[in-house]
C-alpha cells in the first residue's frame, strides 16, 4: 500500500515542527513555571513596588511596542530607549573586542612585552569600572563618549587576557609544521595562530558581550539623559513602577537573546573545535 505523496510532505513538515516545540517546552518550562508563581505571589500580596508579570508586560507593550506597523510596532518611547543603549552597547564591545584580541595576540606572542606589561594589566583588571565613572565624566564629559569608554574599559580585560593564553597554548608543533612549510609572519598569525586560539578568543568575547550589557546601564544611570538606563531612573523618580520593572525584564531578555544568539555563532564557527573536543 503506497502513502500518499501530499502525506509524506505534511510528516516531513510536521516532524521539524514537533521538534521545535520539543526543545521550547524542554528549555522554557522553567522559566514558564517562575512567572507563573511570580504572577500567582505577587497578586495574592499585593505589594505596589512589585507588581504582576501580566502588568508589566502589558506596561512595556504599552510603552515600546503600540507604534505603527510602518516602523516595526515600535513608539517614539521604545526609539529614543532602546536607539542609544544599543548602540553604546555594540560600540564599545566591537572596540574593546579589536583591541581587546590585537593587545592580546600582542602579549601572547612576546613574552617580554607580557611580562612588561602584566603589572599594568592585573592592576587595571582589578579597579571596578563603576569607581571611574566620575573620571570618565570629567575626561568625556555627559554622553555617548563617557558611555562607550566605561564600556571599553571594563570589558577589554577578559578579552585581552582569554586571547593571550589562546596564543600562548597553541601547540608548538602547529608552529613547527608551519615553520617546515614556510608559513611565516602574517600567514602564520592568520592560518595557524588565531584558528587555534579561536576558542579562547570566543569565550572572553562571550563574557565581554555580557559585561558590556551590565556596563552600558551602569553608565547611563550615572548621568545618561536617553536609553535604558534612564528610562530605569525616570520611572523610578516618578514612580512608574510597572515601566521600571519593564525596563529591568527587557534587560534580563535582551541578555538572554545576546548570550543565545553568541552560543549559536559559537557552534557554527567553532564546530571543527566541538567534534575534536568529542573525538
Amino acid at each position: 500500500m503506497r502513502t500518499a505523496p501530499h502525506r509524506l510532505a505534511a510528516g516531513r513538515v510536521t516532524r521539524p515542527l514537533l521538534a521545535a516545540v520539543r526543545w521550547v517546552v524542554s528549555r522554557l518550562w522553567l522559566a514558564a513555571l517562575f512567572v507563573g508563581i511570580w504572577e500567582a505571589v505577587t497578586r495574592q500580596v499585593r505589594e505596589e513596588y512589585f507588581p504582576p508579570p501580566s502588568e508589566i508586560v502589558a506596561a512595556g507593550y504599552e510603552l515600546w511596542f503600540s507604534g505603527p506597523p510602518g516602523r516595526l510596532f515600535l513608539t517614539e518611547a521604545a526609539l529614543a530607549d532602546f536607539g542609544p543603549s544599543l548602540f553604546n552597547l555594540f560600540a564599545g564591545w566591537l572596540l574593546t573586542s579589536l583591541a581587546g584580541v590585537a593587545l592580546g595576540v600582542a602579549l601572547g606572542l612576546s613574552r617580554t612585552l607580557a611580562d612588561l606589561a602584566e603589572p599594568l594589566v592585573h592592576f587595571g583588571r582589578a579597579v571596578p569600572p563603576p569607581t571611574l565613572l566620575s573620571v570618565f565624566l570629567a575626561v568625556f564629559a555627559l554622553g555617548t563618549s563617557m558611555q562607550v569608554a566605561t564600556i571599553v574599559f571594563g570589558v577589554i580585560w577578559p578579552v585581552l587576557l582569554n586571547t593571550a593564553a589562546g596564543v600562548r597554548a597553541v601547540d608548538r608543533l602547529h608552529l613547527d609544521t608551519a615553520e617546515v612549510f614556510g608559513v611565516r609572519g602574517p600567514r602564520r598569525l592568520f592560518s595557524v595562530i588565531l584558528p587555534a586560539a579561536a576558542p579562547k578568543i570566543v569565550a572572553g568575547l562571550r563574557i565581554g558581550i555580557g559585561l558590556a550589557l551590565i556596563l552600558m546601564v551602569l553608565s547611563e544611570l550615572s548621568g545618561g539623559t536617553a536609553g535604558i538606563g534612564a528610562h530605569l531612573m525616570d520611572s523610578q523618580r516618578d514612580f512608574e513602577l510597572a515601566d521600571m520593572w519593564a525596563g529591568i525584564v527587557f534587560l534580563g531578555v535582551l541578555g538572554y537573546l545576546l548570550n543565545a544568539a553568541f552560543a549559536l555563532v559559537e557552534r557554527r564557527w567553532l564546530r571543527w573545535h566541538t567534534g575534536a573536543r568529542a573525538t
